[in-house]
């Protein structure tokens, strides 16, 4: 499913930059088919339990957080103001601005994801805590723990 217009008001605010894949390049599109259910949504697995799992994501400027599904009904908080580019796989692409503190809610029915990518598009770091409720509509995608 790659309709998005569930999460409406979610995470896919910001300003849209580009429609039908403009301005994706080849390596970009084969990087969202290698990781189309890749669930490891952050760079850093902080904490898990049958509950849930903590994750941090820690951009330095310029750096990106590959294509990632989330499946999980998960929240995150915006540890520091900061400004990401962020491509989807319906072929839009965001600039979202963030406010230290901000957090946003996703509910994710059976079948419903989210695929996309995160890039830090401001010149500082940009950190972000996601929590994901293992007891969710959807299990839990597998992670690579190698």
């Amino acid at each position: 499913m790659t309709d998005t217009g569930f999460l409406s008001d979610l995470p896919l605010a910001g300003e849209l930059t580009g429609t039908g894949f403009t301005g994706w390049s080849a390596e970009l599109r084969a990087e969202f088919e290698a990781h189309a259910h890749d669930g490891e949504v952050g760079s850093r697995l902080l904490s898990e339990n049958d509950r849930v799992r903590v994750w941090e994501i820690r951009l330095a400027p310029g750096e990106r957080w590959h294509a990632h599904r989330h499946v999980l009904d998960y929240f995150w908080t915006a540890v520091n103001a900061g400004r990401s580019r962020q491509h989807t796989s319906d072929g839009t692409t965001r600039e979202v601005s963030y406010e230290a503190g901000e957090t946003r809610h996703f509910t994710f029915a059976a079948g419903q994801y989210l695929l996309h990518d995160i890039e830090n598009a401001g010149d500082t770091d940009l950190v972000f805590t996601t929590v994901e409720h293992l007891d969710s509509a959807n299990a839990p995608l597998p992670l690579d723990r190698a």
